[in-house]
C-alpha cells in the first residue's frame, strides 16, 4: 500500500490494481489513457470508508488561467529558475542543428533568438 499511486498504463486492470495500492487517506493519479470503451470495477465502499482519491491528470491538466500566473509568481520571486533549465540558446538558421541536439541528448530546451529585425 502507497500514499500515492500512480497509474500510466492506460489500462483498466491497471487502474483496478493501482486503485487497490492505494493505502487508507491516499491518492492514486492516474495518467494513463484508456481506449474509449475501457471499464474499470471498484469499490465504492473501499473508496469511501478509506478516505480515498482518485484523480484523473490529462497532459499535466494544467488551467492556463490559474496557473500560468501561479508559475509567474514564482519565478518572479525566484523560486522558479527557468533559466536553469535551458540548454543553451540558438540562432534561427541553427534550427536544424539545434534539432540534431535535442535528438542526441545533449540538450533539453534550447531557446531560439531571432534577429533583431525579425521582431
Amino acid at each position: 500500500m502507497a500514499d500515492v499511486v500512480i497509474e500510466c498504463a492506460g489500462a483498466a486492470r491497471a487502474f483496478e490494481a493501482a486503485v487497490r495500492m492505494t493505502a487508507v487517506g491516499g491518492r492514486m493519479v492516474s495518467v494513463g489513457l484508456p481506449g474509449p470503451d475501457a471499464m474499470a470495477s471498484i469499490s465504492p465502499l473501499e473508496l469511501v470508508a478509506g478516505a480515498r482519491e482518485i484523480i484523473g491528470s490529462y497532459l499535466g491538466s494544467a488551467v492556463p488561467a490559474r496557473d500560468i500566473p501561479f508559475y509567474e509568481n514564482l519565478w518572479r520571486e525566484g523560486l522558479l529558475p527557468l533559466d536553469k533549465l535551458i540548454s543553451s540558446r540558438i540562432r534561427l538558421d541553427e534550427v536544424n542543428a539545434g534539432f540534431d541536439t535535442l535528438a542526441s541528448g545533449a540538450a533539453v530546451r534550447q531557446i531560439i533568438e531571432f534577429p533583431e529585425e525579425a521582431r
